[in-house]
């Protein structure tokens, strides 16, 4: 690559094998580097208690860890151990040693994830800036801290924030191994991929494809020892993901919890069924029931798939930015790096080896994203923030470097006013949202890229000075979507980034989301409601709404619902009534009550600290436990009390046409084979003991029979 006036990263002499390309420090990196950490912190420890216990399902495990080394160890929902959550624990594990040595709290659970962010930010940097230099992996950091989605699950409890730090470690471990051919690196991605399955099972192995591929064919060695590195990797990542498996699979069912979202308590039906295959073919046994849309598109009740999908409704906002800027980014790389051939001395070759890895992460993930049919959420697509921040920071450099080139700058002017162009059609999907930003972001996206091919004319200064406009002008709209965020609770199972988007539907973009509670009811909140959205379809967030975008149905600032009617996606508000009654010789039960649907307990086991049994697990399908089970463990006088649900829970209701951008469609009862369990033990418990009123919610005292036990 040819060197310029204004350098991003310094020309470097041939480097000897397994040493970086870029070599020194200039003075002012560790200071800037420090300041980019600083306020990657600031920005995702900010406000950071107000989401609460953010989501209920995963913050009750994570308690549940905390009081019992068995509970921590499987990820049981309750310390009772009755039944896990429908992931393997590895994300749990930090925020219950957290909350082990600190005690029980939002800030407690929240702030190792806050944590994981600034580590994602900071091996991000390390990866770039090891061929590409210190500026081009300050602007990968700032891009990635700045992306929305980023800025949303750094700053919550699921496990997507674990996976994110974990697939940027596997790039960098391969990059790494790639300087050399090194069995040491190629052995800890693989070992890196292994945890990653056990934060999110087989999500983790969708980036193995493009880097498996990149190392066989670019490895600088030999062929049959690249083929026994990457066999020794596969080993370490079978190593590292398959101990806790195999622990589970041969442990006694009767003495472990049940696996939750599996049908058959095995964790390998719940790996390849509802959190694998189940998620790409829309086959998810036990599953959150979904309409699909008049029209077909696919995806069912979570949105239409298609190429586009990552670019459509509200997912827009959270991911996309900077995606086209690093589709551009990573076309141009190739282009410019493609005359290198594979050698240990040659930057270009490294630097082409950069953006295969970075950008086949992208591609990849993306493509099964936008084409997945199955249970789709928007804050999934953090997983390919890591990957997009570093092309547009490589991208950037490598064509910065060549700017002597009139197709390189052309380049360059065209992908900021390309991506101030789609800065302004994001910011108008959120209305009402500062309508002069998106208009200022346009004028000076535009402004700076046609500035740009005379800019050098007139010198370093004005260079820089039209450079600077041109990158506020691409990061002010995330910047601005970030704020919202971090202002703004979230929490429930479902949450979005920024402001509330018109028409944005559910997951997918496109569509409204379709939930159901166990027995067929609609999520507390009514018709319309969601996230971003008032009961009624009004969206909130903008003029009329009292409740903030992106926190749960209306309720307490943690996003419960008032009362005993809490739903699928978010809990209840416990009172203090019940919580008094939940807390009332505890000790003598293993459970201090039950409750139907992972959700519902969480929020009263939160409450009040005491084990609360979610029958059915998560959606209140899972076949745990049965009648039967049930019927002897109140025999045995391990539970105390049965929370009911509320009347309207069990109905069905008509969705309004057009709620949320979305159109009607059929309702759909939540599905699977222990779907019909949850209602034979509420039918049973109604029929057989004496129901009381504590706070709005109906409690059945399980030790008083108001008839004799059939």
């Amino acid at each position: 690559m040819t060197t310029a006036a204004v350098h991003l990263f310094p020309p470097a002499p041939p480097a000897a094998a397994g040493t970086p390309a870029v070599t020194g420090r200039p003075r002012w990196e560790r200071p800037a580097y420090a300041v980019l950490l600083l306020l990657t912190a600031v920005l995702l420890l900010w406000n950071l208690g107000a989401s609460g216990y953010a989501n209920s399902f995963y913050s009750a495990a994570v308690q549940a860890g905390a009081e019992s080394w068995k509970a921590f160890f499987f990820g049981s929902s309750d310390a009772g151990n009755s039944i896990t959550v429908d992931k393997p624990p590895a994300a749990l594990w930090p925020m219950a040693l957290s909350v082990r040595l600190f005690g029980l709290g939002g800030w407690q659970i929240l702030v190792p994830q806050a944590l994981m962010g600034v580590g994602t930010t900071a091996v991000l940097y390390a990866a770039v800036r090891r061929h590409f230099g210190p500026v081009a992996a300050l602007l990968s950091g700032a891009v990635f801290a700045l992306t929305p989605v980023a800025a949303l699950m750094f700053r919550f409890n699921n496990p997507d924030a674990l996976l994110a730090l974990l697939m940027t470690v596997t790039v960098y471990c391969v990059l790494r191994a790639l300087d050399g051919a090194r069995t040491g690196w190629l052995v800890g991605a693989g070992a890196a991929v292994g945890f990653a399955f056990l934060t999110k099972t087989l999500q983790a192995f969708v980036i193995l494809p493009p880097l498996a591929m990149l190392y066989a064919v670019c490895a600088p060695t030999r062929l049959r020892r690249r083929l026994g590195q990457l066999l020794l990797a596969g080993l370490a990542m079978v190593a590292a993901g398959g101990w806790w498996v195999a622990v589970v699979e041969l442990w006694p069912a009767k003495s472990r919890p049940y696996i939750g979202g599996s049908q058959n308590n095995s964790f390998l039906e719940l790996t390849l069924g509802y959190n694998g295959l189940g998620r790409i073919n829309g086959n998810e046994t036990g599953s959150v029931a979904g309409a699909g849309r008049p029209g077909g598109g696919g995806g069912g009740g979570w949105g239409e798939t298609g190429i586009d999908r990552l670019f459509a409704g509200n997912i827009g906002g959270q991911i996309s930015w900077l995606l086209p800027a690093a589709l551009v980014m990573l076309l141009a790389g190739l282009v410019i790096t493609w005359r290198a051939r594979r050698a240990t001395d040659s930057l270009e070759s490294t630097a082409r080896a950069a953006f295969l890895a970075w950008g086949g992460c992208l591609l990849i993930t993306g493509l099964v994203f936008s084409y997945m049919q199955g249970i789709f959420h928007e804050y999934y697509t953090v997983a390919l923030a890591p990957f997009l921040a570093a092309l547009v920071g490589m991208g950037v450099a490598v064509l910065w470097e060549e700017r002597g080139s009139r197709a390189a700058v052309l380049t360059l002017a065209g992908t900021l006013a390309l991506t101030a162009y789609w800065a302004f059609v994001l910011l108008g999907r959120a209305t009402g949202f500062l309508p002069w930003l998106r208009w200022t972001v346009l004028g000076a996206g535009i402004g700076a890229a046609v500035a740009l091919p005379f800019a050098a004319r007139l010198g370093r200064r004005a260079l820089l000075a039209v450079a600077g406009i041109g990158l506020g002008a691409a990061l002010a709209g995330p910047l601005a979507y970030c704020l919202t965020t971090v202002n703004t609770p979230h929490a429930g199972s479902i949450v979005t980034a920024g402001p509330a988007v018109a028409g944005g539907g559910g997951p997918g973009g496109r569509g409204m989301r379709r939930f159901y509670l166990p027995g067929g009811g609609l999520p507390q909140g009514g018709p319309g409601a969601g996230p971003g959205m008032r009961p009624g379809g009004r969206p909130a967030g903008v003029p009329g709404s009292t409740r903030p975008a992106g926190g749960g149905p209306q309720g307490d600032t943690r996003g419960n619902a008032p009362g005993g009617a809490g739903g699928l996606l978010n809990g209840t508000k416990a009172s203090a009534e019940a919580t008094a009654a939940l807390r009332a010789d505890a000790g003598r039960y293993t459970w201090a009550a039950a409750a139907i649907g992972s959700q519902n307990a969480a929020s009263y086991q939160l409450a009040s600290g005491t084990p609360v049994m979610p029958i059915g697990g998560f959606n209140g399908s899972d076949p745990s436990p049965t009648l039967e089970q049930f019927k002897a463990y109140v025999k045995a006088g391990r539970i105390h009390w049965f929370i009911g649900r509320s009347e309207d829970q069990g109905q069905v209701q008509p969705q309004p046409q057009g709620a949320a951008g979305g159109e009607s469609t059929g309702l759909r009862r939540a599905g699977g084979p222990g779907g019909g369990n949850s209602s034979a033990i509420e039918t049973w418990v109604k029929a057989t003991y004496r129901a009381t009123t504590l706070g709005g919610a109906v409690f059945y005292d399980l030790t008083a029979p108001a008839t004799t036990t059939p």
